[in-house]
């Protein structure tokens, strides 16, 4: 059985007036990826326990029926909050204003009537077994296509129109003649735009579209790190931390010095005498005095006419060196 699709075209308000048709694209696009693991929730706790039917069995009638049961909540909504507010006045019991509460609320009443004797166990309902078997459900309709996103949303649509009552997710405009509404719907923010960065697919309202460039994981930067390279905006941590030449390092050997890893050369050569002198004390733990391990390490960048020292790029690499300069050094003098 066909579901109920919004009406892509305009929709007429009180008496004679066109309302514009355009809503907020992200917004009814997070509400259209609600309705699934909500159906999924319903069919599970409907047979949980059932040795003939699983969830998909009943999918079908269930999403029928769980549509038919939201939308008709929605329609009504608007009337029965100003009903609500009038008779909570004095108390601080407020019907929520967010479009994605109210619609889970719907869904979570639908479910509530659907759940037999097992579902309405309040173990099972906080359980993992039963977490796992939603989203296993989920991920079984979702591979097998049973409720595309594109008809989810065109129900999301509907839903988001009849329950934004601060119109903050869709556009209120409504015109006397189609000439106007036309000319209003070049100008209006909610109408729909294709993101502007290469290889992402996502239509957003114009009013939105600041926000998702700043989280389009397709969107080109240059490196946070400031190390020249461009890359896209979902990359950016991996190569910040892994390969960005930029990337801050601690001294590797164990003095308090932070800088980008390109500077490691740098910093090797800048603070030879000071590496050396940590490397020393370790080689010598007993016998010298900092005096003579200052003398000895100058001995030893005299004596390595290769500069290897300052090519050492940590504390074992530099404590080979020593030791074999050290060695050699040994082997001169002795001869």
């Amino acid at each position: 059985m066909e579901l109920p699709i919004a009406d892509p075209g305009t929709e007429r308000g009180e008496g004679l007036l066109i309302q514009c048709p355009y809503c907020d694209s992200e917004a009814m696009h997070k509400l259209a990826q609600l309705l699934l693991p909500g159906l999924a929730a319903v069919c599970v706790d409907s047979t949980t326990g059932d040795l003939f039917k699983n969830p998909s069995h009943v999918a079908i009638e269930l999403r029928k029926e769980m549509v038919d049961y939201i939308t008709q909540r929605s329609d009504t909504f608007i009337a029965d909050a100003l009903i609500e507010s009038e008779a909570n006045q004095e108390t601080e019991n407020e019907m929520p204003e967010d479009p994605f509460e109210i619609v889970s609320i719907f869904m979570d009443d639908f479910s509530s009537t659907k759940r037999n004797i097992i579902g309405h166990v309040s173990g099972w309902l906080l359980s993992d077994n039963r977490e796992d078997k939603i989203d296993d459900f989920v991920q079984e309709m979702d591979m097998t296509r049973f409720w595309p996103l594109d008809r989810r949303e065109a129900i999301a649509e509907v839903l988001l129109k009849n329950v934004d009552i601060k119109t903050k997710f869709h556009c209120p405009e409504k015109y006397e003649n189609e000439d106007r509404l036309a000319d209003h719907k070049e100008q209006c923010t909610f109408r729909p735009v294709a993101c502007p960065n290469g290889g992402c697919r996502a239509k957003v309202s114009v009013r939105c579209m600041k926000d998702h460039d700043a989280a389009c994981p397709l969107k080109v930067l240059q490196c946070e790190q400031s190390c020249g390279k461009c890359l896209l905006r979902r990359d950016m941590d991996r190569h910040c931390v892994t390969i960005c030449p930029m990337r801050p390092m601690k001294c590797p050997f164990g003095c308090d010095s932070s800088f980008p890893e390109c500077d490691l050369e740098k910093h090797s050569s800048v603070f030879l005498q000071a590496h050396l002198l940590k490397v020393l004390m370790v080689i010598h733990k007993k016998g010298h005095s900092e005096e003579d391990l200052k003398e000895l390490a100058e001995k030893l960048e005299k004596y390595d006419e290769l500069g290897k020292l300052a090519k050492a790029q940590d504390t074992r690499s530099l404590t080979n060196i020593v030791k074999d300069l050290e060695a050699k050094m040994k082997d001169e003098h002795s001869n």
